[in-house]
C-alpha cells in the first residue's frame, strides 16, 4: 500500500480518539468511548509508523495532525453542534491549505 494511503488512514483514525473521549464523557458510554479512543490511537500510530518509512517525519506528522485537527473540528460542528463562525472556518481552510501544500511539495 502507498505510504500516502497509510498517512491518510492514520489521519482518519486520529479523528477517532478525540471522538471516543467525547462520548466517554457520558456515563453510559464510558467504557465504549475509552476503548474506541485507545484503539484509534494504536491504529493511527501504527499507520503513521508505516507512512514514515517513506515520507519525511515533518511532512508526515504535519499532515497527520492536520487531518486529525480538521476532521475533529468538522466532526464537532456536525455531530456536537460546535460553533462555526467565519474566523473558525478560515482557520479550517488554512489547516487544509497547509496540508495540501505539504503534500504537493513532497
Amino acid at each position: 500500500m502507498s505510504p500516502w494511503v497509510y498517512l491518510l488512514l492514520a489521519g482518519l483514525f486520529e479523528i477517532g480518539w478525540p471522538y471516543g473521549l467525547k462520548i466517554a464523557q457520558q456515563d453510559s458510554h464510558r467504557i465504549l468511548g475509552i476503548s474506541m479512543a485507545v484503539i484509534c490511537m494504536i491504529i493511527s500510530g501504527a499507520l503513521l509508523f508505516l507512512a514514515q518509512k517513506q515520507i519525511p517525519i515533518g511532512t508526515a506528522y504535519a499532515i497527520w495532525t492536520g487531518i486529525g485537527a480538521a476532521g475533529t473540528f468538522v466532526l464537532g460542528v456536525l455531530v456536537f453542534g460546535d460553533a462555526m463562525g467565519m474566523m473558525r472556518l478560515l482557520g479550517l481552510i488554512l489547516i487544509i491549505g497547509g496540508v495540501a501544500v505539504l503534500k504537493l511539495s513532497h
